[in-house]
Formats: C-alpha cells, structure tokens, sequence
C-alpha cells in the first residue's frame, strides 16, 4: 500500500480492544498534524477492526473529516466492520461509546489476505457471517453449512451484500439495523465484564 503513496506515513498500533481509546485516536491525531495532512490527503486503515474504527474515527474527525479507504486483513472486519461506517472507540469501559457514522470512501477487500489466518481467526468472522445468514439469507447460510476456505470469496461477497443493504436502509440504527446486533449485546456485556476483549 505505501508504495502506491506519494507521501506515505505509517502508523502502528498494539492490536485489539485495549488500542480503541482515547490514547490511540490522540496518537493518529498527533501524526496527522505534525505531518501536515490536508483535505487533499487520506487515511488508510490495513487491519482489523480495531484499526478500522480507529483510523475511521481520526479520519472523519481531522479537519472536519479527509477522505478514508478500508482494507480489512482479518474476516470478522471484512464482513463486519469495515462495512457499516461505524467508526470510534471505547470509553470509560463502554464499547464504542465515542464515534461517529461516516462510510469509508472505498473498502477493499482481498480474499487472498486471510490465507494466513490461523483457524480461531476464521472461525471468528464465521460467526458474524452465520449470524448475518441467519437473521437474512438463507442461501448464505447453506453455502456456510458446506463451506471449506476455497469458498471465503463467495461468501464474503454474499455477507457484505447482507450488511450493505441493511445499513443502506438504516445508516444510523433506527430500527432494521439492530438486526445486526444479534448476539452483539449479549457478547458486549461479557467483553465489558471480562475488562475486554
């Protein structure tokens, strides 16, 4: 990614939860400006969820927002997170209290890059697209019930399609979108609890 940039900049951060804070946002903050981004510039989020949301949110926010593309590398994010332009962070050990609703200008998603996830990884954005097949696509759901690797293409293509037209119809959760929390609530509480995920 960086060798297609004219001027890049890289920022790294601690992967998971405990990186969606406040710390987090005021460090790509912090690059932005000392690095003298303008609206001319973007952000590129490369990562889970966690960078998504993070790199969303500082995007949306730096000078009233400069554009951003996502590119998701593990499945939880691609069919997930990187879809519904939800972008913030944890607050006060609440999840994703602090945030904003802006879609990314592009999402960019390569099947190729979850080769290397191990199996709990997989298993992981599995959950989120069963859940998704469950509640709106039968034809999902059988693909899922037969599915090997070789099949993560179509799938993620029919998962994105779900979560599409559910956020298109409800951007900002008034009513059809909650049925894409699912099992969010229950699994929110427990992360809360457990000081985490």
């Amino acid at each position: 990614v960086m060798a297609q940039c004219k001027e890049p900049t890289l920022a790294c951060l601690p992967a998971g939860e405990a990186s969606k804070n406040f710390a987090s946002y005021e460090k790509l903050l912090r690059i932005l400006l000392e690095r003298g981004f303008t609206r001319g510039d973007c952000v590129v989020a490369v990562g889970g969820g966690v960078v998504g949301d993070l790199a969303g949110f500082a995007a949306s926010t730096y000078l009233r927002g400069i554009d951003f593309y996502n590119m998701p590398t593990t499945l939880l994010s691609a069919v997930d997170a990187s879809v519904g332009g939800k972008n913030g962070i944890d607050f006060l050990g609440v999840k994703n209290q602090v945030g904003v609703f802006r879609q990314p200008n592009l999402v960019l998603i390569d099947s190729e890059t979850f080769a290397t996830l191990p199996e709990r990884q997989i298993s992981s954005g599995m959950a989120e697209v069963i859940k998704m097949a469950a509640t709106s696509d039968p034809a999902l759901f059988a693909l899922c019930e037969r599915a090997t690797r070789e099949d993560l293409p179509a799938i993620i293509r029919a998962a994105v399609a779900v979560k599409r037209d559910v956020v298109e119809a409800d951007e900002r959760e008034g009513g059809l979108r909650r049925v894409l929390n699912f099992g969010h609530t229950v699994g929110h509480a427990i992360e809360s609890l457990a000081g985490g995920g």
